[in-house]
Formats: C-alpha cells, structure tokens, sequence
C-alpha cells in the first residue's frame, strides 16, 4: 500500500469574492517533514494555512488530511480534525487573563475528561518541552516575545497532535530568539515525530530547517516553485521571483489591489 501523505492541496483556490488570490495550487506533506509555504507579504501564505485550518473556505480544489477531504463534509468533521492539529497563531494568541499553564490547560479542559490535577501535570509537561519549566504561573505579559512564542506552541502541542501549523513563528523576534526557536522545531519534530506546515519569508529559519517548501508568487498568483529551498536556489530552471527571494531575500513586490490579504 503506497505511503499517503500527511497533508494534500489539490488545485485549490483561493479568493475574496470575485477576487482570485491564488489558483492551481497543488502540493504534499509528509509525515515528519518540515514544510515551509514561502513568498513575500501579499502572496497568500497565511490565506493557504487558514484554509488548512478550517478558517477560509476554498473557491475551489480540496484539501486532504491522509485519506480524509477536510472540506468534503460538514463542520463536526472538520473540528474533528483539526483536534489532531495543532496551530500556533503568529502573534501567539494567548489568553493575556491566564497563565501560561491555564492557556496550555483550556485545549485540555475542552477536549478530555483530565482532572484538574491532571490537566496541570499536562500543562507543565508540555512547557517544559519548549523549555518553559517553572514558567507555569507567569502571564503573558510577564515574559518575552520568544517565550510566548514557546508558549502558544505548548498550547499547540496539548492534545499531542501529528501536524502543527505555524503562522509566522519567528515574525518579531531577534536573530537569537529566532535560532533558538528553530532548533526547538527540530528537537520536537526528532522527539516527537511531529510534522510542521510553517509559513515564513525568514530566510534564515527556511535554508536551516525546511525538508521541502513551495513559492507562492503574486504575480501570477500561484506556485511557482516547489521543492527543497536549497535546490531552488540553485536551480536554473526556477522563477526568477522565487530566485530573487532566496538569493537576494527579496519580498516579491506586491502589485495585488487587496491589502492585507495575506
């Protein structure tokens, strides 16, 4: 029985109303693997995650989960599979009212039957792989940018989930805080076995932990180059906004009409 992948996009679509932000776009995501969505600010990276969430809806194409089309049934099924994934937001979106062991625990308090006791030792547990042991009373407020970047990733590791979606993990951090948070994907995809689907235009964080990726171009509102980042670079039969992008660290120039779409 051939191997089916974690994660599938196929020719989807994506759009605002009549306005077509992206079309054709087709790819896969295998178990383990480390996959970044690239392109500059426009493209529609963070669009394509949403959908992958649950959050926007396709104009058109499917998206599957293994076997199962995410957006084929109604919307139990897709809460029911998005409990298998785990998302980190890009601002971390935490509760600023809660600690950080409460944050971590209200995933566990909605979808178990965990004693209070219980669903603290889980909480703690889940800190401590992001290297925020004893951090289970702090607030939000109380800590770092990187650190509440390890947080919400805690809270997206709660129900032990086989894929993590990151939006922008190291958008707003130094290049120290960002190093470090790239090795705690390591560490956790090594441990854990997990498979993450990251968007970023952080060249640093992408040429030192992607296994694969795919470029989304705004001009021609779709993918343009697909594989491994270092291959594309160096690749001569790459697009050149792609190119431009990891050679350069280019932004792809947003020529699109719609602001903040992405």
């Amino acid at each position: 029985m051939p191997d089916v992948p974690l994660l599938r996009a196929c020719d989807l679509q994506l759009g605002y109303g009549g306005f077509v932000l992206m079309r054709n776009v087709s790819f896969e995501v295998r178990a383990g693997e480390i996959f970044f969505i690239m392109g500059g600010s426009g493209c529609g990276k963070s669009t394509l995650l949403r959908a992958f969430m649950g959050l926007k809806s396709p104009q058109a194409g499917r998206i599957f989960y293994g076997k199962e089309d995410f957006w084929g049934g109604g919307a139990e099924k897709r809460r029911r599979i998005m409990r298998r994934t785990g998302v980190l937001f890009q601002g971390g979106a935490l509760w600023s009212s809660m600690t950080l062991a409460e944050n971590v625990g209200l995933v566990l308090r909605g979808y178990t039957e965990l004693s209070d006791e219980e669903v603290r030792q889980h909480a703690s547990l889940k800190l401590a792989l992001v290297g925020l042991a004893g951090f289970e009373d702090y607030y939000p407020s109380e800590i770092s940018g990187g650190m509440r970047k390890r947080a919400g990733l805690a809270r997206a590791l709660a129900l032990d989930p086989p894929a993590l979606l990151l939006d922008e993990p190291s958008a707003g951090l130094d290049p120290v805080s960002s190093r470090m948070l790239d090795d705690l994907i390591l560490e956790l995809r090594a441990t854990l076995r997990s498979t993450f689907v990251i968007v970023s235009h952080e060249l640093a964080s992408i040429f030192a932990i992607a296994d694969n990726s795919i470029f989304l171009d705004a001009a021609t509102r779709s993918v343009t180059a697909y594989g491994k980042p270092q291959d594309l670079a160096r690749a001569p039969d790459t697009e050149n906004n792609a190119v431009n992008f990891l050679t350069r660290g280019g932004d792809c120039t947003n020529t699109l009409s719609i602001k903040d779409v992405a």
